[in-house]
């Protein structure tokens, strides 16, 4: 569901905040690379080796940097030893003992097997390594050059082993070892859930899973609740505990996965190379998994963890599905009922409550049944206020999203909604939100369609990153921003589809400078989708191509010139075929 989003984008701010993944993983290659920056959008540390190939160009702005602010890491801190000093001693406790001067003795330091038994959680405490290599969106017929990160896990039941997508995105390769040994064991990914940043592992080794007594799950914590987060963060290679307590419950937004779930905001300290940790209450039970943290100037040890309803969920989801479904969602964006003439307006009665529908997904199976303007009063039971909170626990209110991520895709919920004073009540099929520009595409590679040097592709959120930066909110063209905050597919199958780049031949003379512009129709006939467009090309046997673009521009070629300059250009650029394989089936 789309909460009531602001028309126009935010002035960008030299001072705002922005959250970060808990630095994930900590990258390991090479102590000369810099800390990935991160935006309020999802990160993965592969973005600290970037690619040549992006650039700033077409109608977007350079990115700025702002000096006075130090840019959050994510994924991009040295996996090596602190270059810190540290003191010497073992367990001096601080004090300095000079020869036999002193009377006092020195305090036995506790046994190893003392430690173990007072924490025996910390034990099913994993170190992650993951090789990545993710695929270049600008060049989409390539890959980047892989890199290496670590970062955090923990075992559960079923002989599995728990972490974060981001720890694990676009992995060639992940190895995992345990607490005190000194083996790398090779791990298979069962499951990432993209939305709520978790990942699932098992290891085939059957020695892997010898003397771990597997971590359990509490229940959701109250604040001030004390917790403790175990990981193996920068700074050294042993496993690292920071302690601190529950300051705030709420609706957050998840980074790694651009969508709104249920998350916890703690005061210990997550650092890059901790996400996937367990975050354990005082009774040794795991409440969270470590997942994001706020770095701002203003701002101290604030970190983020993924409560146990989330872990479940997608724990039980991919039991019952035997996959990674999605949290569903309601296709729709809400406006609030604060205003007393406003709900006059619109025949509500004084002890009604609930928000005001705007907007429907075309997509969305609540289409068929909801309209604009509806009041919605209640969802499965559960009456909504007028700024869109549910009651959640003894003094505290939540978005009413929650009782939404609750369910399962597929799952039905109760409606009643208020239509030109008259209450009516549906039961809606509860899907997964499909976006015209997508968040993620879930590993697959990139899509793409090369005729006369033209790069057709279709534009998703790690595309913009790619050509434009964090930053890419505001320095993308404003049409591409428009349609990424606003606009909504009109079928499952419909795709953003524009000119990449022109691949400079003689066939393209005074084409050169289009970058980035949509592709709206190609001979008159509508562009749905990359795929749609690629077929088109391929059976026209018009004299000439044309294609209608954005901005009122239109591109004209011979067609028997055109396709047969396709393929020099293809071995100029030592590309290996006009397009990607999906389009070819």
């Amino acid at each position: 569901m789309k909460p009531s989003q602001k028309r126009g984008r935010k002035n960008k701010r030299q001072d705002a905040p922005s959250a970060e993944n808990a630095g994930g993983e900590a990258k390991e290659p090479s102590v000369n690379e810099s800390p990935l920056p991160l935006s309020p959008e999802p990160a993965s540390a592969s973005d600290t080796n970037p690619s040549p190939s992006r650039r700033n160009r077409g109608r977007g702005k350079k990115r700025r940097l702002n000096n006075n602010q130090s840019e959050p890491t994510t994924g991009g801190g040295i996996s090596q030893r602190s270059s810190l000093p540290h003191q010497n001693g073992d367990c001096s406790n601080g004090m300095v003992v000079s020869g036999a001067a002193t009377s006092e003795s020195i305090p036995a330091a506790p046994s190893w097997e003392t430690v173990a038994k007072a924490v025996p959680s910390m034990d099913a405490v994993v170190k992650v390594f993951c090789v990545h290599t993710e695929p270049n969106f600008s060049l989409p017929w390539q890959r980047k050059r892989q890199y290496s990160s670590g970062s955090s896990g923990f075992i559960i039941g079923g002989r599995r082993v728990l972490t974060n997508a981001h720890s694990v995105e676009h992995h060639t390769q992940v190895k995992l070892k345990k607490r005190g040994s000194d083996t790398k064991y090779l791990a298979t990914v069962l499951a990432i859930g993209t939305e709520c940043d978790i990942a699932l592992l098992t290891v085939n080794d059957d020695e892997f899973w010898e003397g771990v007594t597997p971590v359990e799950f509490g229940d959701l914590p109250a604040l001030q609740d004390a917790v403790t987060v175990v990981g193996y963060p920068i700074g050294g290679d042993t496993i690292s505990v920071t302690s601190g307590v529950v300051s705030r419950m709420e609706i957050l937004s998840y980074v790694h996965g651009s969508g709104e779930l249920l998350g916890l905001q703690i005061d210990a300290a997550i650092n890059s190379g901790n996400s996937g940790g367990p975050a354990f209450n005082d009774k040794g039970r795991c409440v969270g998994i470590a997942f994001q943290s706020l770095k701002h100037e203003d701002a101290e040890n604030i970190g983020y963890v993924i409560p146990t309803p989330v872990i479940g969920h997608f724990i039980q989801d991919y039991e019952k599905h035997n996959k990674y479904t999605g949290f569903p969602v309601i296709g729709i964006e809400w406006q609030k009922m604060e205003n007393p003439d406003l709900r006059k307006k619109m025949g509500m009665e004084s002890h009604q409550k609930g928000v005001r529908i705007r907007r429907i997904e075309p997509t969305a199976p609540e289409s068929q049944v909801l309209k604009p303007s509806d009041i919605i009063l209640s969802f499965d039971g559960v009456n909504i206020a007028n700024d869109g909170t549910v009651p959640f626990r003894h003094g505290e209110r939540i978005g009413f999203s929650y009782l939404i991520s609750q369910k399962y895709t597929g799952d039905s919920a109760l409606v009643k909604i208020l239509r030109n004073k008259e209450i009516l009540e549906f039961n809606i099929k509860l899907a997964i939100h499909k976006k015209l520009i997508p968040g993620h595409i879930s590993g697959k590679p990139p899509s793409y369609f090369i005729v006369a040097g033209f790069v057709f592709t279709s534009v998703s959120v790690p595309y913009l990153r790619s050509e434009y930066g964090k930053e890419y909110e505001f320095d993308a063209p404003v049409k591409l921003l428009d349609k990424h905050l606003h606009a909504m597919a009109q079928s499952v199958d419909e795709q953003l589809v524009v000119v990449s780049q022109v691949l400079v031949s003689d066939i393209n003379i005074g084409y050169e400078e289009i970058v980035n512009t949509q592709v709206l129709a190609f001979n008159g006939k509508p562009v749905k989708n990359l795929k749609c467009l690629a077929e088109m090309v391929e059976s026209c046997d018009d004299e000439y191509m044309e294609f209608s673009l954005d901005y009122d521009q239109i591109v004209v070629l011979q067609t028997k010139t055109a396709k047969e300059a396709t393929l020099d250009i293809l071995t100029t650029h030592c590309i290996p075929s006009a397009m990607s394989d999906d389009l070819k089936t």
